[in-house]
């Protein structure tokens, strides 16, 4: 039985630093949960002459992911350092290797996930991946074991701190989108290419992850419908504290018979509603259980210490493992074919705010249209527009399918008196 284990580092940033850190802080309390010494043998950088702070001048620094992969006493590889198909291809050849995996890296999982725990399975290596969703929280691993008992059936969250923060400055200070975009760069919270996250596509990978878990069914990322934070205006934000909402960047998954649909989209939330009130960079995710009924769980979403913390929880995982000679069984195969729900099965409530001609008729000829696909109305607003000849008009409508919501907005824009529909959100909750 092994008294000490050897990790192999890829990537040495703010979590792989972080990584070290804990290691190093934390090292007599790991070894006694585990009953094993943990030892970092070697990390890859881009550059291995740039001086660094390491707790241990032992650690070998590489720009060549074979030092690693190939090296016969590194038993574990964490991965920190992000990208997708190169590190897919980096892993495999350290899984084909005897490596067991802990990876912070959600592109990677959404991805290629399936083939990786294919050949973890084949290998019998762990892979661990509880920092790829929300940070610090411990969402996966709660969805996993906490609530495996259980028949979820919803799953709803902030997992994006960086479109949190933006549209909690943009609520609280009154800030447009660019402006508090540029701030979040200058510190920190975005990154200079900031699409991955404004456009949605970073909360959907997250999504994706927790909807294979949650629903044991190979979701898959193309099947996500996903629109990003850049067409929301301060406007908005103010209507919809009229109407008793504030908007968040939710991410939202359900299942029931009919099938699976999972979106990412800016969301009315009722002001009372608990994840109204995770501000800033913070996560929260709510569980949706039959038997739980309704859970949440709320932390750092990001940041060098809360999700180094979670790579080395799963660490902690794997040197159980080796000890109690398990590595490999963890991962269990989807139980259900994919079932995608079809858009007149998704059904939802909606606000949008048009532009309309102020002359009679107007509302008759949009009514005529709601009518036609049954769509009613929970709450109505007029205002004077900034054109004399124009009215603003915010509506909250009662739960309606996607595919009528979807060609009675066609419809809408094919009326001359409708001058332009400016806003459309998903409606959670209220009356």
């Amino acid at each position: 039985m092994k008294q000490t284990i050897t990790v192999g580092l890829l990537g040495l940033g703010t979590v792989g630093s972080g990584v070290v850190e804990i290691l190093h802080d934390h090292k007599e309390r790991i070894q006694h949960k585990t009953g094993c010494d943990v030892t970092i043998k070697a990390a890859l950088v881009n550059d291995p002459s740039k001086k660094r702070e390491l707790p241990t001048s032992s650690t070998l620094l590489t720009d060549r992911h074979e030092d690693i992969t190939n090296d016969p006493d590194i038993d574990v590889i964490v991965e920190v350092m992000g990208g997708i198909d190169h590190t897919f291809t980096i892993l495999m050849e350290a899984i084909k290797n005897g490596k067991h995996i802990v990876t912070a890296n959600k592109d990677l999982i959404a991805k290629h996930g399936a083939e990786l725990f294919e050949a973890c399975q084949e290998n019998k290596c762990d892979l661990f991946y509880e920092a790829s969703v929300a940070g610090g929280i411990p969402v996966i691993r709660s969805i996993m074991d906490g609530l495996s008992s259980d028949r979820i059936t919803k799953m709803m969250g902030i997992v994006n701190g960086t479109t949190n923060y933006i549209m909690t400055k943009m609520a609280q200070e009154g800030v447009d989108f660019d402006s508090v975009l540029k701030e979040a760069q200058d510190l920190g919270f975005a990154e200079a290419d900031p699409t991955a996250d404004v456009d949605g596509l970073d909360a959907a990978r997250k999504m994706t992850i927790l909807s294979i878990l949650g629903f044991s069914m190979p979701y898959q990322l193309e099947d996500v419908d996903v629109k990003g934070i850049r067409g929301i205006s301060l406007e908005d934000i103010k209507y919809a504290e009229e109407l008793g909402y504030r908007i968040k960047l939710i991410g939202i998954a359900e299942n029931d018979e009919s099938g699976v649909s999972v979106s990412v989209e800016p969301t009315l939330l009722p002001i009372h509603h608990p994840l109204s009130s995770v501000n800033d960079e913070y996560n929260a995710v709510y569980v949706y259980g039959d038997a739980i009924g309704e859970t949440m769980f709320y932390g750092p979403g990001a940041g060098k210490l809360p999700t180094a913390t979670a790579v080395v929880s799963d660490l902690i995982a794997v040197l159980k493992n080796i000890r109690l000679g398990t590595t490999g069984t963890a991962y269990v195969q989807p139980q259900f074919p994919t079932q995608v729900k079809a858009k007149q099965q998704q059904w939802t409530k909606k606000y949008l705010r048009l532009q309309v001609q102020d002359q009679p008729g107007t509302l008759n000829e949009m009514t005529h249209i709601f009518a036609e696909y049954g769509i009613s109305f929970d709450q109505i607003i007029q205002r004077s527009s900034e054109k004399e000849d124009q009215r603003e008009i915010m509506m909250v409508t009662h739960q309606v399918s996607e595919e009528d919501f979807e060609k009675a907005r066609q419809d809408l824009e094919g009326l001359a008196s409708v001058k332009s529909i400016d806003s459309i959100f998903r409606v959670e909750g209220g009356n």
